[in-house]
């Protein structure tokens, strides 16, 4: 594989600038593209910050000086200064890193806090150290207040602008220590940009020559049969403490687990994938995984469009991933609930770090494209942003469309974005209500990627233990390990050799479902069944429109997401003679209005959802449908032990097959003595 080494790369660039052409020209004979060294003076660094956070922590805005209105992402911008400089090395892809020198802010924020007021007029940016993407950001006095990472950028404007689209803002371990708060050290408290302005090297500007991509089912040259395969895995992520409030959207400071208020909390991930690193042979994605080696041979590119951009290739519309995650409960009796479930962050933008440029592909030479073994890291509060995140509704999960006509970002259908969608900080977010985070148990944290064409939906997924405490705030402590694949395999594994316990897909071209079952002998003859079923990207779709913006002339060919609804019946066969007790439906939800209901009759025991007495045109008169991206548990208490059987899931939208079965385990028939059969009695 051919990487570009980071260590290498600010080598060359020093070697570069000490001594010139010819160590220019001795790294080309090594067959490699030499770096670039550039420097930016002016631009402007944009703030969102997060105002919820900080009040958490006696921390608030006081004021500003020379600062803009905010823009049409709701950033509010601060100058840069046309002094000092900041040298930055370019390889043949992409900007990689920055090397040396400073820029100061001509402006800034002022905030106070328990310790006093701190100060970001005229704060500086200092690289933190050789070969970083981190910027410590040092106010007047020299103290170091926050930093700059999770950086996603482009080079923009033929080369005379380095563009990163979004950073998070980090509290620096000093600052933390300060406010006597050593555990927030690194807590994400805003959204950033920043627009570099490239100084010219002899009239020229940052050239970066971009590769032509292998889309999927590109034949592979000289290989016949084989295709390029998309298939992206989540290489990392990390949960943070975002907000919380008692009565959202209003502020409203939170009072924890014995508090006389159950509050909304809200929680976000900072998510790292990879490309596929496959290309002839295969090779480990995420080491040390079970399931992080690819079984595509050939990995494609990936297509990674901001919504809105205009119509590329190979859809023909602004094709790009998107994010979701969930929270879930295991609790002491070892039942599993889902209890957060995030909206969808559409991406925008890729940054294609550790790219392999060995073979045919845009080799991470453009940000709209993810490369061969290319990573990006979406970070906290980019997927904390109001402008990037739109309901699961719509999305068509299995094919990884999206609704753009009729959507939150464009309700009347007109082709333009309204930027932020009317969402608020917290809307679409993973909002937690307090007493269930202190409900006890085993927590896991779930994040996860919806990728057109991706042959394996198991690898975008992954999940990692999690705890939570309150001090004067909410806080999560990431645990390990972290696996490829749902929580729900985690409960109940596939491979599982337990008799008392199965766990089953159903997967077919409309998605995946997996339903587990978890049996256990309560003694006395009782035993409780606790099944989960976990709708992974399962959607009987109606639509309208072709999905090829080309079309788009026509109002009535324009993409819309009527509605993506999953199942709203679940059924469990319960023989003859038997009965259930301790009925329960678990949504994760705690809105008793919205539960399914269940009933025993005619040797079936089934979950319906409710009906909605006034559905919207052409949508199935059903509330609280088991949908995409979402689990729901059922369970009952019966007399009888387990053995294979079959249950039942009902699609709510009409269609064949009306319903989809899977084979795991339900109660078994109970024993007729034969002997007193009929009134049969023997005569003495």
């Amino acid at each position: 594989m051919k990487t570009r080494s980071r260590s290498y790369l600010l080598t060359f660039a020093l070697a570069a600038l000490m001594h010139g052409p010819a160590a220019v020209a001795a790294s080309a004979a090594t067959g490699v593209q030499a770096p670039q060294t550039w420097t930016a003076l002016g631009g402007d660094l944009g703030f969102i910050w997060n105002v919820d956070l900080l009040r958490d922590y006696g921390i608030a805005l006081k004021g500003s000086t020379d600062v803009s209105a905010p823009d049409n992402r709701d950033f509010v911008a601060v100058p840069l200064r046309d002094q000092g400089g900041l040298s930055f090395a370019v390889t043949e892809t992409n900007f990689d890193h920055f090397v040396a020198g400073r820029l100061a802010l001509r402006g800034g924020f002022s905030l106070t806090t328990p310790v006093g007021e701190i100060s970001l007029v005229d704060a500086v940016l200092v690289p933190r150290g050789a070969n970083s993407q981190k910027l410590d950001v040092v106010d007047a006095t020299g103290k170091k207040l926050f930093y700059l990472d999770r950086l996603m950028y482009v080079i923009a404007d033929e080369g005379r602008t380095v563009d990163v689209q979004t950073m998070d803002l980090r509290l620096h371990e000093d600052l933390a220590h300060r406010l006597g708060k050593p555990e927030i050290t690194d807590w994400v408290v805003a959204q950033m940009r920043m627009r570099l302005n490239v100084v010219a090297q002899d009239g020229n500007y940052i050239r970066i020559v971009q590769g032509a991509p292998v889309w999927p089912g590109t034949a592979v040259a000289g290989v016949p049969g084989a295709t390029y395969q998309a298939d992206v895995f989540m290489l990392s992520f990390q949960g943070q403490y975002s907000r919380c409030s008692t009565n959202p959207p209003a502020t409203g400071t939170c009072d924890g687990p014995a508090g006389a208020t159950d509050g909304y909390a809200v929680f976000t991930p900072s998510s790292t994938l990879r490309n596929n690193v496959n290309h002839g042979t295969f090779s480990p994605t995420v080491a040390g995984d079970p399931n992080g080696t690819s079984t595509a041979q050939y990995s494609a590119d990936v297509a990674w469009y901001r919504k809105f951009s205009g119509t590329f290739a190979p859809y023909d519309n602004d094709q790009h991933p998107n994010l979701i995650w969930n929270l879930y409960r295991i609790d002491a009796n070892n039942r599993i609930e889902q209890i957060g479930r995030s909206g969808v962050k559409h991406a925008f933008v890729t940054t294609n770090t550790s790219c392999d440029n060995s073979g045919p592909g845009s080799g991470g030479t453009t940000g709209a494209i993810l490369g061969l073994a290319c990573s990006d890291t979406y970070g906290t509060s980019n997927n904390d942003s109001n402008n990037d995140l739109g309901p699961r509704s719509e999305i068509i999960p299995a094919t990884g469309q999206w609704g753009r006509c009729g959507s939150i970002f464009d309700p009347n259908c007109t082709l333009t974005s309204n930027t932020n969608g009317g969402n608020n900080n917290y809307s679409q977010r993973m909002i937690t209500r307090e007493s269930q985070l202190a409900a006890g148990g085993t927590y896991y944290f779930e994040s996860w990627y919806i990728v057109r064409d991706d042959i394996n939906i198991y690898n975008t997924m992954s999940s990692r233990p999690v705890t939570f405490n309150f001090g004067s705030s909410w806080s999560l402590t990431n645990g390990a390990p972290q696996l490829l694949g749902p929580v729900i395999n985690r409960w109940v594994s596939p491979t599982t050799s337990n008799p008392n316990q199965k766990n089953v897909e159903i997967a077919n071209a409309e998605g995946h479902t997996r339903v587990a079952v978890n049996v256990v002998d309560l003694g006395g003859g009782q035993w409780r069944y606790d099944y989960a079923v976990m709708n992974l990207d399962f959607a009987r779709a109606v639509t309208q429109g072709t999905g090829k913006y080309s079309d788009d002339s026509d109002p009535a060919q324009r993409f819309r997401v009527i509605h993506n609804f999953g199942f709203d019946r679940f059924s469990v066969p319960l023989p003859e003679g038997l009965s259930a007790s301790s009925i329960e439906f678990n949504d994760g939800d705690l809105d008793a209005a919205n539960n399914w209901t269940g009933t025993a009759a005619a040797g079936t025991l089934s979950w319906t959802a409710p009906v909605n007495p006034t559905p919207p045109a052409n949508t199935p008169a059903v509330l609280n449908p088991l949908n995409w991206g979402t689990m729901f548990r059922f369970s009952f208490v019966t007399t009888q032990a387990p053995t294979a059987a079959d249950i039942d899931l009902h699609v709510a939208q009409s269609g064949t097959p009306a319903s989809y079965t899977a084979t795991v385990l339900a109660p078994s028939s109970p024993v007729v003595d034969l002997i007193y059969a009929d009134d049969f009695e023997e005569q003495l």
